[in-house]
């Protein structure tokens, strides 16, 4: 049975790399937020955002990051994967960058999204670092790369969320 993610990823950048990973079938995503949808949601205010991601992350076992060559920078995203982990909910990344993207372009590899992270652990403030799995699919071009993510999505979550039990 597949496991439901919510995708977290940098849109302007990286939203055709990222739909690549989002229909693989292998997973049961958040639905896909139009660009006009998504501008709406932050025309409305940061608390329309929140409420916009705490209600689509419920209900999901794991946050998928997908890390494109901004990510880490992206506010909306360090929410989400400090609300997945704070949720107690799996936490992994998958570098996208090799990914082609509609123009046939990839792009740079991003900073570790989670290395500043702060989260509540046990009533206290601690740093996520490098507690999150954080994949670089193999191969040599995009096609390679996709097909690693491909076969191996699935068991990388299942990783991210042991990992996260680890810290219950």
């Amino acid at each position: 049975m597949a496991r439901k993610v919510f995708f977290s990823f940098h849109f302007s950048n990286d939203h055709s790399r990222t739909q690549q990973v989002r229909n693989m079938n292998a997973l049961e995503g958040n639905s896909t937020v139009t660009a006009n949808k998504w501008e709406e949601i932050k025309q409305s205010g940061d608390a329309a955002v929140k409420q916009w991601i705490d209600d689509n992350i419920k209900g999901k076992s794991c946050l998928v990051v997908l890390v494109g060559s901004e990510t880490a920078q992206r506010k909306w995203v360090r929410y989400e994967i400090k609300k997945a982990w704070e949720d107690g909910k799996g936490v992994l990344g998958v570098r996208i960058h090799g990914l082609k993207d509609l123009n046939g372009n990839t792009s740079a590899t991003g900073s570790n999204p989670f290395t500043d992270i702060k989260v509540l652990d046990s009533g206290k403030l601690a740093t996520l670092g490098s507690i999150p799995p954080l994949k670089a699919p193999s191969g040599s071009d995009s096609k390679a790369k996709y097909a690693d993510i491909k076969d191996n999505i699935e068991d990388w979550i299942e990783d991210a969320i042991a990992v996260r039990a680890k810290y219950n």
